[in-house]
């Protein structure tokens, strides 16, 4: 995997970029300008990040594995130590699947019903493989969604959540706190 240098990473044209930010050259990027990366945070390979008018803002020490997906017209947040696994899909928009209305970004607005909605990853959210996530959900504080799971609301803080739909399993681990704790005491 190659990653951008800090000359590229400036050539891209993001909103802001922050310290020690490695993305790979094969990441798929549009609409930079709507896009802020904070330090320490890392995009593999065949990402991409498709930024609506709201933008897509991704904290500190965050990982985005390879062929995940961010696309969408309002705010996508991945707050601070939160990190996707390989193939996760996050949308902040989506068509009207009624039938009522067309679907499909080539048709004219007028004829379609897209809404849209911010999407939230709080802090040290974790998002397992294959997951997908949709408009209008907050994955509460320290929460994990388990491997191929639909998130479509949202989230408590601390739990581990799975399935189609993702529903709670279980209350999630908190040490993490600690470790983070750690690591920015060294890092000072």
């Amino acid at each position: 995997m190659a990653f951008l240098s800090e000359e590229d990473l400036h050539k891209v044209g993001f909103k802001s970029v922050g310290k020690n930010v490695r993305i790979s050259d094969k990441c798929s990027i549009f609409n930079a300008a709507n896009i802020e990366i904070g330090d320490n945070s890392r995009i593999d390979d065949f990402c991409l990040l498709s930024a609506g008018s709201e933008g897509i803002r991704i904290g500190r020490y965050v990982h985005i594995a390879p062929y995940c997906s961010l696309i969408g017209e309002a705010l996508i947040e991945l707050q601070d130590f939160s990190g996707l696994s390989s193939k996760v899909a996050i949308y902040s928009s989506s068509d009207d699947y009624s039938g009522a209305s067309m679907t499909n970004p080539c048709v004219p607005k007028k004829f379609t019903d897209v809404h849209s909605g911010k999407v939230t990853l709080e802090k040290h959210v974790i998002v397992g493989v294959g997951s997908a996530i949709l408009p209008d959900v907050t994955i509460g504080y320290g929460s994990a969604v388990a491997a191929f799971s639909l998130v479509s609301r949202n989230v408590e803080e601390m739990k581990i959540v799975s399935g189609v739909p993702a529903k709670p399993m279980k209350d999630r681990k908190d040490g993490f706190i600690e470790k983070e704790k750690e690591l920015l005491r060294e890092s000072q």
